[in-house]
């Protein structure tokens, strides 16, 4: 006995089942559905047909009969008028069978045969005053050959003509199929370590090509992603390694020898100014992967812009009196700026590009921040005369751990713009960057229509 394993027999199930196999079956169901219908809409419209002329031709024999009748009896005696009736008879098919009855009068001419099928007519008429009963009938036995042989005729070549259609169609669906499993066979090649890899373009022109070019797409973004996941990783490592090993170098020497309290101390704040950049960096990861995974998650409520800006600019206001700068609220006063945020979010937000604009402008400079809203949106526009964006680096700084130059910067992790552009998309806006290097930055995030427009604020909002 042949033993054939579970697999094997999974995957001739899975064969059975196929697309290429679905097609064949339900292509045939359909057509001998289709041709099943199409015989007995034929064989009944000729039956109806025959039977129709059947009808007409007794209906114009009857007729023929009642005037030979009405003229036979006007002109010869009624002794005779059977023989005439009887060679009038004789002319007609000789598959009729005719019966006439009157008062006194009785003829009948036999030509069915009692076993056979017949259509029959019944006509009543007067000659002169004499009421007749005429009865004909016609054998059907032609018309039964005639419907009997359409019949042979039908299950006979409808089923070879279904079984060479479903053939073909089995090889046409091959055929058509043939690319799905080339590209099937290509994309099981595909994997983690060789992305670059692309699905073979089929070149139909049909919806087999587009879906190879939307996978092929797919795969793009996809090797585009896996590739910025490395490099995020490779990034963090990176920054992570820097501060580990000046708190271990620090360690090391603290323990090498005895020293002063003093030196204990300044090893310790080192230490401790280290962990502290290394919290700070672990927090900007944990919140960018969080955002990136649960961004749909994130709740909003309505949020007056003006408000939250106002609250920021107060806590910045000491920082950026340190640096002999001034942050100006563009026109205050005005309404309400109300959109759908989540409030922490746009706060760090907010907080990222003043920072950013305190850091990076000169002493005795303004800030400014303004909102405006025109044709359904809401943008918050953060200004600075500081140093600005080499045009070289505005398309990327965006980018996680992407820093301009790290002598112009202030020693961050380059964690910043990309939180802020994080959180933008999360909430459906975008930020756009204009700058002139040493002319300052203008970054304008763009809300979309506020839905909660007129209502009601929270108190802790108003």
């Amino acid at each position: 006995m042949l033993f054939v394993s579970p697999d094997a027999r999974r995957e001739d199930v899975r064969k059975q089942r196929s697309l290429r196999f679905r097609l064949t079956v339900w292509y045939a169901l359909i057509l001998t559905a289709a041709l099943g219908l199409f015989s007995g809409l034929i064989w009944l419209s000729l039956r109806q047909r025959l039977l129709s002329e059947a009808d007409r031709d007794l209906s114009d024999r009857a007729t023929r009969f009642q005037t030979y009748l009405t003229r036979e009896a006007a002109e010869v005696a009624p002794g005779q008028l059977k023989d005439e009736l009887e060679e009038f008879c004789q002319a007609l098919p000789p598959s009729d069978d005719l019966e006439l009855q009157g008062k006194g009068f009785e003829f009948h001419y036999p030509g069915v045969p009692p076993s056979g099928k017949a259509r029959t007519l019944h006509r009543q008429f007067n000659v002169g005053p004499n009421l007749f009963q005429l009865r004909i009938r016609s054998s059907l036995q032609t018309i039964g050959h005639t419907l009997d042989l359409l019949a042979f005729l039908l299950f006979s070549l409808v089923p070879g003509a279904i079984a060479i259609a479903c053939a073909g169609g089995a090889w046409l669906s091959r055929r058509a199929l043939k690319p799905v499993d080339e590209i099937t066979l290509a994309a099981r090649t595909i994997g983690i370590h060789n992305l670059s890899l692309r699905l073979p373009n089929p070149g139909t022109g049909d919806e087999l090509q587009r879906l190879t070019e939307v996978w092929n797409v797919m795969l793009g973004r996809l090797e585009e992603a896996v590739k910025t996941l490395s490099q995020f990783a490779a990034d963090a490592s990176h920054e992570l390694r820097t501060p580990l090993s000046i708190i271990r170098t620090g360690a090391e020497l603290a323990l090498r020898r005895a020293r002063s309290p003093a030196s204990y101390c300044e090893s310790l704040r080192e230490i401790a100014m280290e962990a502290e950049r290394m919290t700070q960096l672990v927090d900007d990861l944990l919140f960018l992967a969080r955002n990136d995974a649960q961004s749909a998650e994130m709740p909003k409520q309505p949020l007056d812009l003006r408000e939250l800006l106002g609250s920021i600019a107060a806590e910045l206001r000491s920082v950026a009196a340190a640096r002999q700068i001034r942050i100006r609220l563009a026109e205050p006063d005005r309404g309400p700026a109300t959109v759908a945020g989540n409030r922490p979010a746009l706060r760090r937000l907010f907080l990222v590009l003043l920072d950013n604009a305190i850091k990076y402008s000169h002493a005795g400079s303004d800030v400014t921040v303004s909102v405006s809203a025109a044709d359904g949106r809401t943008a918050v526009t953060v200004a600075d005369s500081g140093i600005g964006i080499r045009s070289a680096d505005r398309a990327h700084v965006f980018k996680r751990f992407y820093q301009a130059d790290r002598a112009r910067t202030d020693g961050g992790f380059g964690l910043g713009l990309s939180l802020a552009d994080s959180i933008a998309r999360a909430h459906g806006a975008s930020i756009e960057v204009e700058s002139t290097e040493g002319s300052g930055s203008i970054f304008r995030v763009i809300f979309q229509a506020a839905e909660f427009a007129g209502r009601r604020l929270p108190e802790y909002q108003r």
